[in-house]
């Protein structure tokens, strides 16, 4: 069975404790540097945001939508490498910690009726 890479690592460190410790965000600022930094304060500020219909990430510009480890931010579209696991936005990265700690803001509505709203 092949290595984990250190995003699988991490991740799966973060599963295994429920919360991010110390040596969990200096791994994860480790491995993804200001995006990673950028994903916790959106996790601590509570802005990983679950829909019936998508997760939603509120940036500092715009809401983002995450699935399947895939964003609408500029960011993913032009910047990252869909080959490299490590190169992932800090939105991607906000939503696998919330999911794994347990801070994700669940709505029981669907985002695209909310988006409507805005």
């Amino acid at each position: 069975m092949p290595e984990a890479n250190p995003v699988e690592q991490w991740q799966a460190a973060l599963e295994e404790a429920g919360e991010l410790t110390p040596e969990l965000v200096e791994q994860i600022t480790g491995v993804h540097d200001d995006r990673g930094v950028r994903a916790i304060e959106a996790v601590g500020e509570g802005r990983v945001k679950a829909y019936q219909d998508f997760t939603i990430v509120v940036g500092y510009e715009d809401e983002y939508i995450v699935e399947a480890e895939g964003c609408t931010c500029k960011d993913s579209e032009y910047n990252l490498d869909d080959d490299d696991p490590t190169e992932q936005c800090w939105h991607v990265l906000a939503v696998a910690i919330a999911r794994r700690v347990g801070h994700v803001d669940y709505h029981d509505m669907w985002y695209s009726e909310v988006r409507e709203l805005l």
